[in-house]
C-alpha cells in the first residue's frame, strides 16, 4: 500500500493490509522475508569524497583554467600584483566552494542522528527491544514520551499522544495525534494518524504500524535529494563561463597569429640577410 493512501484508511484496514496482528505483531520468519524485501530501517549514503578531492574539485572549470593562465602569464611578465590579487580570486572561490559541498556531505549525517538506536516492538506476541535498523514494514512499536520515531507510520493507538515534527514540517508546535482515518489529500503536517522518522513524542504514548522504512520514509527521501542533488551554476556563473570560453579561444586564436607572424618575419629576416629574398 502507497504510504500517501495509508492516512485514508481506518486502524484495522491498514493492519489488514500489511497482513499483521496488532496484538502479536510479526514473527521471526515474517520479518526474514521482509528485511530481504525492504531491506535495513537506515539511510544510505554514496561513498563520500575526502575533503582534499572536494577543495581539489572546486578548481575544475575552464574558467579556473583561465585564470590560471592568467597567473602564469603575470608571473611571466613580472606583474606581481595582478598575480596576487588572481591567486586570491582562484582561492576564494575554491574555499566557498569547498564550504558548499562539505555541508551537503554532513547532511545526510545529522539525519542519522535523528534515528534511535533501539525500538520497543511487539513480536511473536511479546514485547521486545530491538536494533531499530531491523523494524521493517508491517512492524508494532510501543511509542511513549520521549521516544524518537524510528520509521514512518500508522498511529493504530493512542492517548494525548503529541509528536514534535519540526525536523520535517518546520512546524516548532506539537502536534495531537489521532487514530480515525482522515480524507482528502493532505500534507506531511495534516496527516495527524501517521507519524514520522525523525520525530520525537513530547506527550503521551500509543502504538504505531510501520509503514515504511529507511529511504522509503520521509526522512529518507529527503536525505536521497540532498544526496542525488546536482550542482547547479547560478546564470552569473553561466555567463562567467562562456565569457571565459570565449576569451579563451579568443587568447589562443590570437597567440597562433603571433605565433605564425613571428615565425614568418624571422624567415624573411633571415632570407633578406642571406641574400635570396626575392628583389636582391
Amino acid at each position: 500500500m502507497e504510504q500517501e493512501q495509508v492516512y485514508n484508511k481506518n486502524a484495522r484496514e491498514v493492519l489488514e493490509s500489511f497482513k499483521v496482528d496488532s496484538k502479536k505483531g510479526l514473527d521471526g520468519n515474517e520479518v526474514k522475508l521482509r528485511l530481504e524485501q525492504y531491506g535495513y530501517n537506515e539511510l544510505k549514503e554514496k561513498k563520500r569524497l575526502s575533503r582534499f578531492k572536494i577543495f581539489i574539485g572546486q578548481f575544475k572549470s575552464f574558467i579556473v583554467y583561465i585564470l590560471f593562465f592568467a597567473l602564469i602569464i603575470s608571473v611571466a611578465i613580472g606583474e606581481i600584483v595582478d598575480a596576487g590579487v588572481i591567486f586570491a580570486i582562484l582561492i576564494l572561490n575554491a574555499v566557498l566552494g569547498f564550504i558548499q559541498e562539505y555541508k551537503a556531505e554532513k547532511a545526510i549525517a545529522a539525519l542519522k542522528k535523528l534515528s534511535a538506536l533501539k525500538s520497543k516492538v511487539v513480536r511473536d506476541g511479546k514485547i521486545v527491544m530491538i536494533e531499530t535498523r531491523e523494524i521493517v514494514p508491517g512492524d508494532i512499536l510501543i511509542i511513549e514520551e520521549g521516544s524518537k520515531i524510528p520509521a514512518d507510520g500508522r498511529v493504530i493507538e493512542c492517548s494525548m499522544l503529541e509528536t514534535l515534527e519540526s525536523s520535517l514540517t518546520g512546524e516548532s508546535a506539537s502536534v495531537a495525534k489521532v487514530i480515525e482515518a482522515l480524507k482528502g489529500e493532505l500534507s506531511l503536517g495534516d496527516r495527524r494518524n501517521m507519524v514520522f522518522a525523525g520525530t520525537i513524542v513530547t506527550r503521551g504514548k500509543g502504538k504505531m504500524m510501520v509503514c515504511a522504512t529507511g529511504m522509503q520514509s520521509e526522512i529518507g527521501k529527503i536525505a536521497e535529494m540532498i544526496t542525488d542533488v546536482k550542482k547547479e551554476s547560478t546564470p552569473l556563473q553561466k555567463k562567467l563561463e562562456m565569457l571565459g570560453k570565449i576569451f579563451g579561444l579568443g587568447t589562443i586564436i590570437i597567440a597562433v597569429i603571433i605565433l605564425i607572424t613571428g615565425i614568418v618575419k624571422e624567415k624573411l629576416i633571415d632570407e633578406i640577410l642571406s641574400g635570396n629574398f626575392i628583389g636582391f
